[in-house]
């Protein structure tokens, strides 16, 4: 496989015309200042009056045609009417207007062919131009013409203009360059709009206990455990150790729940009475909007519930409630924790679920997306490629969906959108997908959204008030290798309102405190992170039009945490380019106690010799010199924000078969033989890493013996040196054992010998707990 050359997949400082190339502080910049200015022509049809009659019934079926050059778009036709209100806006790229006479027709909806009843035109000159915040053009009648210019019954109220994609009415409008797209889901598909993840609460149920159960065979032992249900979620205890009627457990079970709280909590207590036979013995339902809020780790009172048990009468279900058997528990919400739905390095969120624990913003992150360039064909249409691009933004738990662009590589969307910040340490995603939604797409069935590619800013890597402008690489792992779909241009400024509570919230817990003072387990926090993601993209699959699961799901880094041999290999390179510094260090000392370079040693003895005449300017040493190369490297500090390393994550030069691997099914879903010879490869891997582990505590076994007795004559060697050193580091000044300690580590290579240290021979001799292992 071909490599493409590493200078396509970086990041590309651009110097667009934002806001129009006015100066910044003109209030004129102030709605849409980080996008290019697109100019449309905006016509707004209201109402009708005083049509004339054009059925044999006396009456009209009236619709509005808007026509400029080639393009045309319709309102919707009304039944029967003389006087409709339509009050829709239609919108036409400038670049894009070949004409010089807008015309607005009014026609009669006919069966075999459509009645011309009036129109009014307009030259394109004469429009007048409306800059926001200015209000809203008054709409004005007109009188309609037939074909020659003379008046005839019947007038049509209108506002025409020339505005930017800063007018208000531009996401609602239908758009001149969508004019091949039909029908109103279609028309709603391609439209901007900003969804709101639903608020996700962590729900806990400490089952205690239960009592007076009654069990239908009174003769054995009940081996009791409840069961919880809440929506698709279902979590149960362990057997209750106490095989009575009145069990205990005392165990914790934990939920994600969503506002509005539709689906209550059902518990039902179950007895095993064969290896896969359970008896229910009795269930209760639970409604969340009751259950108590908790904000911090106090307990909450306990409650008892009666359990009721279902009989079935005659194919009905009835309710016969048994007031002897009931369940003791504690359940709370609790809104102290952040409910994590997002992979923890990609967080753009961190703050506890309750609204009162938040603290103020810090600052406002505005994100203005541009264009992309190169975009590759997506599917086919009429025997050709094409691509109906659109973006989507997650910052919190706002997310944005600028409009699809319809059958463009080049598309410019030229949106704006804001968000406020409450930590800087959170990153923003902003992914492009292509529309599949399109032409009645949707019942083809199984149409799904493409991914393009996504690219993620760290707030924290930006500088406050800069505007940032980069062209980022579109860049996607393929089972064939990493591929580049295209570029997308945008502008990023991080405009900080107080830099002083910024500053603050770097000294503070990067989660809400009861992940510290109540932390859950990495079990937990992995099931209750893929149940957060599964209700966020159900939820937003349901809003209108939907932000579908695939996206949600490519957003929120489903999956990512996978088995993946290329990922193992870029993240043991990571572990050795940061341990790379420490051995440089070492071997850079190694060379000053050989003598390589005579003058450095020099210099550092005399340095050796200050320091320990005058110990208390060691630490002031250090951190001067920590300092110095501070400020130095401050003249090679990054100018634009990190962006996705193609080498760093070894997708560049990853082996076909490892991205097989990583993009197979899980189960796997490949033949038993390449599943073989995988799994033979993963024992060898990690049979190595498991020698480095055992390795890494054998050296820590060694340091624990040393003081404890299991090689006798190691630990009295070492506790009589112990004796010895503690004397003569009392009896001898420190400078006078520093001066020969370092003097003896750095002598002369012809004082040297080629065989280890006395020391070190001491230390590899003492005993570990390897020979325990079996």
């Amino acid at each position: 496989m071909q490599r493409p050359p590493p200078e396509d997949f970086a990041l590309k400082e651009t110097k667009p015309h934002l806001g129009g190339g006015r100066i910044s502080g003109d209030k004129l910049t102030s709605t849409y200042d980080l996008v290019e200015q697109m100019q449309y022509l905006y016509v707004r049809v209201v109402k009708a009056k005083d049509l004339p009659a054009k059925d044999v019934t006396g009456s009209c079926d009236p619709y509005v045609e808007v026509r400029l050059g080639n393009y045309k778009g319709a309102t919707r036709h009304f039944e029967k009417k003389s006087n409709p209100e339509w009050n829709q806006v239609f919108a036409f790229s400038k670049d894009r207007i070949q004409a010089s006479v807008l015309e607005v027709i009014v026609k009669d909806k006919d069966v075999v062919k459509d009645d011309f009843m009036g129109r009014v035109s307009f030259d394109l000159n004469e429009i007048p131009k409306r800059v926001p915040p200015d209000s809203p053009l008054a709409p004005q009648w007109y009188r309609l013409e037939d074909r020659k210019g003379d008046k005839v019954r019947g007038e049509l109220m209108l506002a025409v203009w020339m505005g930017t994609q800063a007018d208000e009415a531009f996401p609602e409008a239908w758009h001149s360059d969508a004019a091949t797209v039909s029908g109103a889901d279609s028309l709603s598909n391609i439209r901007s709009k900003v969804y709101l993840s639903p608020k996700l609460w962590y729900l806990r149920v400490n089952v205690i206990e239960a009592q007076d159960l009654q069990p239908s065979d009174k003769g054995r032992y009940p081996e009791v455990y409840v069961k919880a249900i809440l929506g698709n979620q279902a979590l149960r205890t362990r057997i209750s150790p106490s095989r009575s009627i009145n069990p205990m457990w005392n165990e914790d079970l934990m939920f994600v729940a969503s506002e509005p709280f539709e689906e209550p909590l059902i518990l039902s207590v179950e007895d095993r009475v064969a290896p896969n036979k359970d008896e229910v013995l009795g269930r209760c339902a639970i409604p969340l909007q009751y259950v108590n809020r908790r904000y911090d780790h106090k307990p909450v009172n306990t409650s008892w519930h009666n359990l009721e048990k279902h009989v079935i009468v005659e194919g009905e279900k009835k309710k016969e409630i048994k007031f002897a058997s009931r369940i003791h528990m504690r359940i709370c919400l609790e809104g102290g924790y952040h409910v994590l739905d997002e992979s923890t390095h990609y967080s753009s969120d961190l703050r506890p679920t309750a609204k009162p624990l938040w603290k103020s913003s810090i600052g406002v992150l505005e994100v203005g997306i541009l264009n992309a360039q190169g975009l590759m064909p997506m599917k086919t249409k009429d025997g050709r490629g094409t691509t109906d691009a659109y973006c989507v933004a997650k910052y919190g738990q706002k997310w944005v969906r600028t409009r699809t662009i319809i059958d463009s590589f080049t598309p410019r969307w030229n949106e704006q959108y804001t968000w406020e910040v409450f930590d800087p340490c959170t990153v923003i995603t902003i992914g492009v997908f292509d529309n599949c939604h399109l032409h009645g797409g949707d019942k083809a069935g199984g149409a799904r959204d493409a991914r393009i590619g996504k690219v993620r800013i760290r707030l924290s890597t930006l500088e406050t008030d800069r505007v940032y402008t980069h062209s980022y690489p579109l860049l996607v792992l393929h089972p064939n290798g990493v591929k580049k779909m295209g570029e997308i241009h945008m502008a990023v400024r991080f405009t900080c309102s107080s830099l002083l509570n910024m500053m603050h919230m770097y000294s503070q817990p990067l989660l809400p405190k009861m992940h510290y003072i109540h932390p859950l387990t990495v079990s937990q926090l992995d099931s209750l992170r893929h149940q957060a993601t599964q209700i966020v993209s159900m939820r937003l699959s349901r809003a209108e039009p939907p932000l579908r699961k695939e996206v949600v799901e490519y957003m929120l880094d489903v999956g990512s945490h996978m088995w993946s041999m290329r990922r193992s290999k870029a993240n043991f390179f990571r572990i050795m380019n940061v341990l790379g510094g420490v051995i440089a260090v070492g071997k850079w000392f190694d060379q000053i106690c050989t003598w390589k370079n005579p003058i450095t040693t020099v210099l550092i003895h005399i340095l050796f010799i200050i320091l320990v005449m005058y110990p208390e300017l060691i630490l002031p040493t250090i951190f001067l010199y920590l300092f110095l190369i501070g400020v130095w490297y401050y003249r090679w500090r990054p100018r634009h924000p990190p962006h996705m390393d193609t080498r760093l994550s070894h997708a560049d030069s990853a082996h076909p078969d490892e991205l097989d691997e990583e993009f197979d099914t899980f189960p796997t879903s490949r033949p038993s033989d390449i599943v073989r010879m995988r799994y033979d490869r993963l024992r060898s891997i990690a049979g190595r890493i498991q020698t480095v582990v055992g390795d890494l505590a054998t050296q820590g076994e060694r340091l624990q013996s040393l003081l404890s007795w299991r090689d006798p004559r190691a630990t009295s060697l070492f506790v009589l040196f112990c004796l010895i050193a503690a004397i003569v580091l009392y009896v001898t000044p420190f400078q006078v054992v520093a001066l020969l300690a370092g003097f003896y580590v750095l002598r002369h290579p012809r004082f040297r010998h080629k065989l280890p240290s006395v020391p070190l021979n001491f230390f590899r001799r003492l005993p570990a707990r390897t020979d325990c292992m079996l």
